[in-house]
Order: structure tokens, then C-alpha cells, then sequence
């Protein structure tokens, strides 16, 4: 299935708005969370094809609610790419023991992230 909206779940509105604009950009429709209890509010509004998802959040942390996607049935066919400064190989592991499907390094490199969504769609 081609992935044409993604949700993105970041607490910086900074980064909200640098991914929110690179992906609308590219043509995808694009909503956003500032959390993990906003992100679970969009998804009951409507299902994204993709989630970018952040790792460092205050309450429930990416990681957390990638773990907790993958298992609800709803949404455990809606890919999740981990998008967070966090850069250890153990991070990138743990993410995809998660459920992530793939994982990036903050600061975002577009065409890294661009191909990565095109890979899955």
C-alpha cells in the first residue's frame, strides 16, 4: 500500500514542524503529536499510512508506544520508523525489538528519510 499520510510524534515543535514541512513537501499528508496521549487521539481520528515516531518524550516514551502499536491489532500494520537523536546501536536495536520497521538519526538527513519511507510504501 503507498504511503500518502503520515502522523509524526515528536515533543519539539521545532522538529514538528522541519519534518512536518520536508514531508509535505514531497507530497504526503502530514498530521502531527506532541506526546503520546495526542498521538493515540490522531490515530482514533484517523489511521496513517507511516509514523514517525521520537524515542525521548515526557510520560509514555517512543519506544514505549511503538511497543504497545505493534501489538494492537488496529495498528500493527502501520509501519513505524523511530526518528530520534538517539544514536547508539543499542537504541536502534531496542527500537526495532519494539516494532519499528526502520530507524534514523536526528538531524534528519532528507533523502535518508525520503528513501527509507519510499522503501516501505
Amino acid at each position: 500500500m503507498p504511503i500518502r499520510k503520515v502522523l509524526i510524534v515528536d515533543d519539539s515543535k521545532t522538529e514538528l514542524l522541519f519534518l512536518s514541512e520536508m514531508l509535505g513537501r514531497a507530497g504526503y499528508s502530514v498530521s502531527t503529536a506532541e506526546g503520546a496521549e495526542e498521538a493515540q487521539a490522531r490515530l482514533a481520528q484517523a489511521k496513517p499510512d507511516l509514523i514517525l515516531m521520537d524515542v525521548v518524550m515526557p510520560g509514555q516514551n517512543g519506544f514505549q508506544l511503538t511497543r504497545s502499536l505493534s501489538r494492537d491489532p488496529r495498528y500493527a500494520d502501520v509501519p513505524v520508523i523511530m526518528c530520534t537523536s538517539k544514536g547508539q546501536e543499542t537504541d536502534r536495536v531496542w527500537g526495532m525489538r519494539q516494532g519499528a520497521r526502520d530507524y534514523v538519526v536526528k538531524p534528519v538527513d532528507e533523502a535518508e528519510l525520503l528513501g527509507k519511507i519510499k522503501a516501505l510504501g
